[in-house]
């Protein structure tokens, strides 16, 4: 399956907590899309909200083609937070998957009213142990997004079996798709 959207954009893998292992959709979709870019933090297994958010903001600055992020547990979190830095404005979409509950790092006073101001969805899980689906749609609420539940997956990572979640590629590119018709509108109503 090609996405031929996909390729005017930069893509930019945004893992959580310990990365995304070898069975992990991310890393599969890397595999997959070789052109896809992964966000590399310091550590690993210190999930700092401003440091990693500072690593996201440095790679944001690294180009100015438009951005696709897709982000994961802690990384949902550190892309939010990083939304609230003018480093953003070539962030075209962002997907947020399995976003891990803020209040478990002690960070929601850090990310509450922040607003992605892209298209953007959460998509959580029914089951999911890093944060109920309920809260997950509040902190879509608060963020602007809009907020997919899908069912009972887990954290909606390697343990969930997904392999390469063909169903996340295509929330993928139906947010670019969403820009470029955003985009192709703004231009003919200049």
């Amino acid at each position: 399956m090609t996405f031929p959207a996909l390729s005017d954009y930069r893509v930019l893998i945004v893992p959580g907590l310990h990365g995304s292992g070898p069975q992990h959709w991310q890393t599969r979709w890397q595999l997959r899309y070789p052109e896809f870019e992964r966000v590399e933090q310091d550590d690993w297994s210190l999930p700092d909200l401003d440091a990693w958010s500072r690593r996201l903001s440095q790679v944001l600055r690294a180009s100015t083609q438009r951005t696709l992020i897709v982000a994961h547990s802690f990384g949902c979190l550190t892309s939010v937070h990083a939304a609230s830095r003018a480093d953003m404005r070539h962030v075209a979409a962002v997907l947020l998957v399995a976003p891990a509950d803020p209040e478990k790092f002690g960070v929601a006073q850090k990310l509450r009213g922040l607003r992605l101001h892209c298209p953007s969805v959460v998509i959580g899980s029914a089951d999911d142990p890093w944060m109920a689906a309920e809260r997950a749609s509040y902190w879509a609420r608060e963020w602007g997004c809009g907020f997919v539940n899908a069912g009972a997956l887990g954290h909606i990572n390697a343990d969930s079996g997904l392999g390469d979640w063909p169903q996340g590629l295509a929330h993928l590119a139906l947010l670019a798709e969403i820009d470029a018709q955003t985009a192709g509108a703004k231009i003919l109503s200049a």
